[in-house]
């Protein structure tokens, strides 16, 4: 079966970042070069260069034209630990939000009233201020405000229960890509785009924009996990590619 240019992309990543933490590529080290490593992967040079630039962004890796590609000391990279690791992984923990939200942002969308739209639009601009004023902990009570009340808007009681049950874990994994200093608008920006769909009620835009949203948010926290090719065009951003296009300015914490 044929293959998606970002499925060839997203096996790189997952590839080389388990290569890293299991130390075959050591801090301090230069990766292969990109021929070699292209030929070892199978995949061309192009799918590769977005495999790094991903991999650059995560923090893994830090690329140095004319020299190299160096594995990063563990210090230099993301470095907030999952708290509840006992309980759930982070990735499985975003899957889940991934499989959920999406459908129930599709849902939302054909239910949102005007003063359902008035209410996020708030919500939305309230929680920038407090990214661009370092308020880490209100950005995330936001954010999770503003996804329940979409799973409101799309009348599941089964999804909603989830994530009220699970309410400190779904927070936690909206506040870790908060950490990500010069990407902490993103959130705000990708909000926008679900908004805007919501308001259009387009079902199919809302979900999609939901799934990118979740794939980014978890590619800001350290995750990348794989999708399906049926969904594909939901994670097709890197985290450098977002933030070109969000044009997402630096704020420091």
């Amino acid at each position: 079966m044929k293959h998606s240019a970002h499925a060839v992309t997203d096996a790189a990543v997952a590839t080389i970042r388990e290569r890293i933490e299991r130390q075959v590529y050591p801090a301090g080290a230069m990766l292969p070069s990109q021929r070699q490593l292209a030929e070892e992967l199978a995949i061309s040079r192009a799918s590769l260069r977005e495999a790094l630039s991903t991999l650059e962004a995560l923090g893994m890796v830090a690329i140095r034209p004319g020299k190299g590609v160096y594995v990063n000391d563990a210090s230099a990279r993301r470095g907030v630990a999952w708290r509840f690791a006992d309980q759930i992984s982070l990735a499985d923990t975003y899957q889940l939000r991934y499989a959920l939200e999406g459908f129930a942002a599709r849902l939302a969308a054909h239910a949102a009233s005007a003063s359902e739209i008035e209410w996020l639009t708030d919500n939305v601009e309230t929680m920038k201020g407090a990214l661009i004023d370092g308020d880490v902990d209100t950005a995330a009570q936001l954010d999770f405000a503003f996804h329940l009340r979409i799973v409101g808007l799309a009348g599941n009681a089964a999804i909603a229960d989830i994530l009220r049950g699970s309410t400190e874990i779904v927070m936690e994994s909206q506040r870790l890509p908060f950490y990500q200093r010069e990407l902490v608008l993103s959130t705000y920006h990708e909000h926008l785009e679900i908004l805007d769909a919501l308001r259009r009620r387009d079902g199919a835009a809302a979900g999609a924009a939901m799934e990118r949203h979740i794939v980014l948010a978890a590619q800001r926290a350290g995750i990348h996990f794989p999708i399906p090719s049926a969904y594909s065009s939901a994670g097709g951003l890197t985290l450098r590619e977002n933030a070109e296009r969000t044009d997402a300015p630096h704020v420091q914490l």
